[in-house]
């Protein structure tokens, strides 16, 4: 029976599909480095969330034919070496597109309406926090999107809804893409920095992308303004955003993502009261996870069956006809 190492926790239901097919799925016990490689031995497949797969963990699973990553960043993985080895890599685009969306707007809304400090108020019965914290409505503020695909646009409808005005750049979404959106594009980034109230970040972790939000953008951005992250926390410079956020030189932050997960204990980001904080799950709501897991369990089903998955991310494996 092939065998799939399931390195993160996924719904119950990808593993339902992949023991259906005659796949047994074996949970790692831990998902460090170390106990993945140690893990690895003998697996016929993988599904990893955002713990990744290096060279080491595929080298001790000389049966390995494919790497499934539950989502659709695959930064994580070693896509070189799993090519090099005749590795398939699959993701599952569009699965948490609306969470990841809904995530934004919800870190959003939480420093509009100071949630955080006003749960804590309310519990230490602190009634006159309303007359000393300043609160925001959303309708009539320039919503920013930067980064134009799928949760890019998914989070741009929802905060039309809101009442914001929303704009938008990309380097490779065409004019009509926000056309179709009703969206208007900013002729470039630091357009977009200076002229919006909220900006939310919607971009892959590539070389191009890491550190595009640093001391010169935070500089650019309203007094005000909000910067959200739901997708990857090598796009921001941390050390220019926490001197940013202590010197009140923006409004605040929303942040799902981090340069080194989990945040560590002593991380500043946890001392300031400008900063909303949660611990990379926008793509998490039950109905994302059980897509997710159901997607990912197919492609891997696909491959060891001999089929060619739909999201294949190294597609010369298969063209070269290794897999």
């Amino acid at each position: 029976m092939p065998r799939c190492l399931i390195v993160q926790p996924i719904h119950a239901s990808g593993l339902d599909l992949l023991a259906q097919a005659g796949i047994e799925p074996v949970a790692a016990p831990s998902y460090d480095a170390p106990a993945i490689v140690r893990a690895m031995v003998g697996m016929d497949a993988v599904i990893t969330r955002d713990a990744g797969l290096g060279a080491p963990a595929m080298a001790a699973a000389p049966t390995l034919r494919v790497i499934g990553v539950h989502g659709v960043g695959t930064d994580p993985v070693d896509i070189e070496e799993a090519t090099a080895r005749g590795i398939c890599v699959v993701n599952t685009p569009g699965t948490n597109v609306r969470a990841v969306a809904e995530q934004a707007l919800a870190l959003t809304l939480a420093l509009a309406k100071a949630v955080p400090l006003a749960d804590a108020a309310a519990r230490a019965g602190d009634f006159g926090f309303k007359y000393r914290v300043p609160l925001r409505e959303l309708a009539g503020a320039t919503f920013g999107v930067v980064g134009f695909g799928a949760i890019g646009r998914a989070t741009a409808t929802l905060a039309g809804a809101f009442g914001m005005r929303v704009i938008g750049v990309s380097r490779s979404q065409p004019d009509a893409a926000f056309l179709e959106a009703g969206v208007a594009r900013a002729d470039s980034l630091d357009a977009l920095l200076r002229a919006s109230d909220v900006v939310s970040l919607h971009l892959p972790n590539t070389a191009a992308t890491r550190g595009v939000i640093g001391a010169r953008e935070l500089a650019l951005m309203k007094p005000g303004a909000f910067l959200i992250n739901t997708s990857r926390g090598a796009l921001i410079d941390e050390e220019a955003l926490i001197l940013a956020l202590n010197e009140r030189r923006i409004g605040g932050a929303g942040l799902d993502v981090f340069a080194h997960e989990p945040l560590a204990a002593d991380s500043p980001f946890t001392r300031l009261d400008n900063v909303v904080l949660s611990p990379h799950i926008a793509g998490s709501a039950l109905e994302a996870l059980q897509r997710t897991a159901l997607r990912v369990a197919e492609q891997v089903i696909d491959v060891l069956a001999g089929r060619r998955p739909p999201h294949l991310v190294n597609p010369q494996v298969w063209q070269e006809g290794v897999s």
